[in-house]
């Protein structure tokens, strides 16, 4: 894709300019050595993410935690020890929990891992690689394009500094999906003319704002809610799927349409997200793919999985252990193969760490990302939105956060509700 190609070296030209450190001054362990790791960010997914580093290698050792969430990095902390106690032992110095502390918890380590909400990440991003950090970042990697371009540009320094960077969109760490994305690849079904892509699931409930809060305090802690903190879920959890979507056809959507809105997130709490989206991307070869989420709940399908047809036959894929082609498992044989794709993300990121091996998933993590973008400005918009639309997006839904008087970029009316996208009235910035 031209696009591509020209905004690929524009970000190369950025990433050049803004390189601060030689290729020989990336952080590296020899067999062996200690690994030493932050962990930025400590929520569920924060401390789950690190507890799969610490089971990558007797050798890993947490050596200090952020989190802007008063005691959480101590609660971390206990936790992790309990699990890890020869690993883990962070004196309180290492704990931090200001706005801008990443950068001092980064500096203690080799390794950061990268768990905020999506909102911040880009920034967290950029300053791991100024300091020459091997990186591991939770998808997607931001909430809108500013932020893609930023880790796209940040992706190519690392690059050239030889950076690992692990993005968490495991299944591409899978036997089973790296199996099946090859055997279609392979031409097992012919030409790849249709997919559809689902995470249809349950809904969750929103947090109530607690006695003298500051907006943006509660705006942090409710991050789920807030279009700027995680995206919405067709970002912060679909984009899995359309990973997936991106991996098998080998090519970005030209253009997206869609709907979506909220038929049951109708509380102050649920801030300004969505509970379902239905998106179509369409390719320059004419193919197409649907995309599906929603958390509604009740008796909805649920669903999580994708689907390719091509001018042979069609590929099924489900996470849960279903993978078919033309309705037969690979080989002609009923396979039931555990694998944890968090885990097997953080070992292959550590022995590459420990071997000198490189990978780096930042590009196709953002453009994965930058589909679930594409597809939320033609659901929130209700029009057709084009891969150069999005792109080149003049969005900028996250601010600098400087301090906690920093204003929350959305702001409640007077009786306490967020303004919530409205299809065909809200206009693609």
């Amino acid at each position: 894709m031209n696009t591509r190609r020209h905004f690929l070296s524009q970000t190369g030209k950025a990433a050049a300019a803004t390189a601060l450190f030689s290729a020989s001054d990336r952080a590296f362990a020899a067999q062996g050595d200690d690994i030493k790791i932050a962990l930025i960010g400590c929520g569920g997914r924060g401390s789950g993410a690190c507890n799969q580093a610490l089971n990558a290698g007797s050798t890993i050792k947490l050596v200090s935690i952020c989190d802007v969430l008063e005691g959480k990095a101590q609660k971390a902390r206990e936790l992790l020890k309990d699990k890890h106690p020869a690993q883990v032992d962070i004196p309180d110095e290492a704990l931090f929990d200001g706005l801008s502390d990443y950068k001092k918890a980064i500096a203690l380590a080799d390794v950061v891992l990268i768990c905020t909400p999506p909102g911040p990440r880009p920034q967290i991003f950029e300053e791991a690689v100024r300091q020459g950090k091997h990186v591991f970042m939770e998808k997607p990697v931001a909430s809108d394009a500013a932020g893609v371009r930023r880790v796209l540009a940040a992706a190519a320094v690392a690059k050239q500094k030889n950076l690992n960077v692990c993005v968490g969109l495991q299944r591409r760490y899978q036997p089973t999906y790296l199996n099946m994305v090859d055997r279609i690849h392979n031409g097992e079904i012919g030409d790849v003319i249709y997919g559809r892509v689902y995470w249809n699931g349950t809904a969750r409930a929103g947090s109530e704002r607690e006695p003298g809060e500051s907006e943006l305090h509660y705006q942090i802690r409710n991050w789920y809610f807030f279009t700027w903190m995680s995206g919405d879920h067709i970002l912060e959890q679909h984009v899995h799927n359309l990973d997936v979507a991106h991996w098998v056809m080998n090519a970005l959507p030209v253009k997206a349409t869609g709907q979506g809105g909220r038929e049951v997130r109708k509380k102050k709490v649920n801030g300004t997200i969505f509970d379902h989206h239905t998106v179509e991307f369409e390719y320059a070869s004419g193919a197409r793919v649907l995309s599906q989420c929603c958390q509604i709940g009740g008796k909805c399908q649920k669903d999580i999985s994708e689907h390719f047809h091509g001018t042979k036959g069609v590929a099924d894929l489900r996470d849960s252990g279903s993978f078919l082609i033309n309705g037969q498992p690979p080989g002609g044989k009923r396979q039931r193969i555990s694998e944890i794709g968090w885990q097997l993300e953080h070992d292959a990121l550590f022995e590459n760490v420990r071997t000198g091996k490189v990978r780096n998933d930042g590009e196709y993590g953002a453009y994965s990302t930058l589909m679930g973008i594409m597809g939320r400005m033609a659901t929130y918009t209700g029009q057709v939105i084009t891969w150069e639309q999005a792109l080149n997006s003049k969005e900028v839904l996250v601010p600098e956060l400087v301090d906690w008087n920093t204003p929350a970029p959305v702001q409640p009316d007077a009786d306490g509700w967020y303004p919530v996208a409205v299809p065909g009235t809200t206009l693609p910035v």
